[in-house]
């Protein structure tokens, strides 16, 4: 442990790229094969479960620090990371700096998982002892990392890509090819160190997804950028759940972008191999498709969020694949064909079936003749479920993760609604001090509902205005929570919107945040809830 927390230590105290990789390569240049195997698993979001409910972490923690639990809340709402709380609040048991990272006991990082891991099987008398106990033996900042494995809540500003790059640099290995070894549903409870990156698994190919290519939004003038518009092909950007669905060896297998598999979520897709060839690889959205047409995004989450999808479900919102890309063909990996000829070949795949028959569509490319064209198809999109346009050049590879130039997402613009600031709650970290959390309502019938919430969208000298009115004009407090007297105005932007019968106001809005501080007006001018409404597409 005393190596991965100075780790963390180092990467959580610098913003630079380039710091981070060369701690993150020096790590993996000397930690043994087992410790390697577990940093790579917790920086990929593959963390143990979670052994002891929160509630259970703060009493313990506030009874062998004699803090009561109150001030133990309120520090929690100030700090914003309970990990962070739980370390800074406990008394030490040995004589070590607060800011060093050695310790009394010198287990590795792999046997304090695996403790952390056989924790969920114990009693809580036992869970408590181990707790308490550990926690005394640690210093301050092994406890912020032991507990963050706890907790599950590891945020440290390294992404993966950040983190295969140091892997590269240490194994000597391609980015990309680590990136494709990294996909896929494994643990360091399944796999080893050698296995997973050293070695070729032709196993484990099976299943195994490619890196998905994520598109750039367009900036300011575009158009100047991109060139000849002849050197482009454009299609629809559609709001529904980035996934590939593979066929190999008879089987089919959904992965989404998310890095999940979702193969059980989406059984429709079993009719793919009647039609579709072994060693293809499809690249598309999955979106629900009521009445053979396409719906909002609102219809997915009752999908999303059950674990078992009953008849009657798949009846009331039955999905379709729209592919827009082929990654995979005959069992050829042709991401380097250009996207023109990936596309050529997709279009002949999907002509040649019956595509209401198996839920599998093709998403179309369009071209045009000028950019005007092309701004007019975007203004269309709410009208075809659309979010807006992807511009795609011809002869792009598909590459891995987020790369500029080749890809690029020009959405609509925004919803847009004026609505009145009801209540506001503490930030997270470096915000922690201010009210920046905030909550909307809109007028109905003479009184203000709550529609959204946003936090972020202001400027930080706009947070503090804001913030330092909240504090003179609290109506009342509800634990972290305070009712605010209703007075300023903000338009709220969002990229969705959808009736839903579980949000008070009836609306659910996608991705709302504050797009301006309306100073020149009043209250009663903001919006009603009629208005918001009136913007739900017929």
């Amino acid at each position: 442990m005393k190596a991965f927390a100075t780790l963390i230590k180092k990467l959580d105290s610098t913003n630079k790229t380039n710091e981070k990789v060369a701690a993150l390569t020096a790590y993996f240049n000397q930690a043994n094969e087992d410790d390697k195997l577990w940093t790579i698993a917790i920086l990929s979001h593959r963390r143990p479960k979670r052994p002891v409910n929160t509630t259970l972490l703060r009493h313990w923690a506030t009874e062998i620090s004699n803090v009561p639990l109150w001030l133990f809340e309120e520090s929690y709402h100030i700090v914003g990371d309970l990990a962070e709380t739980i370390a800074l609040i406990l008394p030490t048991k040995n004589s070590l700096s607060e800011t060093s990272c050695e310790t009394s006991v010198d287990k590795s990082l792999t046997e304090y998982i695996e403790e952390i891991i056989k924790l969920k099987t114990l009693e809580e008398k036992q869970k408590k002892e181990y707790l308490q106990s550990t926690w005394l033996n640690l210093n301050y900042f092994e406890r912020f990392v032991f507990n963050k494995i706890i907790t599950g809540g590891f945020r440290i500003g390294v992404s993966q890509k950040l983190m295969t790059r140091a892997l590269s640099r240490a194994t000597e290995i391609d980015e990309d090819i680590l990136a494709y070894k990294l996909m896929g549903n494994w643990t360091p409870e399944t796999t080893t160190y050698q296995k997973l990156i050293l070695e070729t698994n032709e196993e484990d190919y099976l299943s195994k997804p490619y890196p998905f290519y994520l598109a750039y939004a367009v900036e300011n003038n575009f158009q100047e950028d991109l060139g000849n518009i002849n050197e482009w092909s454009f299609e629809h950007k559609w709001d529904g759940i980035r996934s590939q669905v593979i066929i190999r060896n008879d089987e089919v297998f959904v992965w989404s972008r998310g890095e999940e598999l979702v193969t059980d979520k989406y059984p429709e897709f079993q009719k793919f191999l009647t039609n579709i060839p072994n060693g293809t690889v499809l690249d598309g959205e999955i979106l629900p498709f009521g009445n053979n047409q396409i719906g909002n995004f609102n219809d997915l989450q009752t999908r999303i969020g059950r674990k078992n999808i009953s008849k009657a479900l798949l009846e009331k919102t039955p999905v379709i694949l729209n592919a827009y890309d082929l990654l995979e063909w005959e069992g050829e990996d042709i991401r380097q064909k250009p996207f023109s000829e990936r596309r050529k070949i997709l279009d002949t795949l999907i002509g040649n079936i019956n595509s209401e028959e198996i839920g599998l569509y093709l998403s179309e490319t369009m071209r045009f003749n000028n950019w005007d064209d092309a701004a007019n198809e975007r203004e269309l999109s709410r009208e075809k479920r659309s979010e807006g346009l992807m511009l795609k050049r011809k002869d792009s590879p598909y590459l891995v993760g987020r790369k500029k130039g080749d890809w690029w997402k020009w959405k609509t613009d925004p919803f847009t609604i004026d609505a009145v600031l009801t209540y506001a709650m503490r930030g997270h970290g470096r915000r922690a001090n201010l009210y920046t959390d905030y909550t909307f309502g809109l007028w109905n019938e003479g009184k203000l509902v709550t529609f959204a919430k946003a936090y972020s969208g202001l400027t930080d000298a706009e947070f503090r205005q804001v913030d330092a009115w909240i504090k003179r004009n609290t109506l009342e407090r509800f634990g972290p929570v305070r009712s605010v007297t209703p007075h300023h105005v903000f338009e709220i932007a969002f990229e969705g919107i959808a009736e839903s019968s579980r949000h008070k106001s009836g609306i659910a809005t996608r991705f709302p945040r504050i797009l301006r501080w309306r100073k020149d007006k009043p209250m009663e001018e903001a919006n009603t809830l009629d208005d918001l409404k009136a913007l739900i597409p017929k």
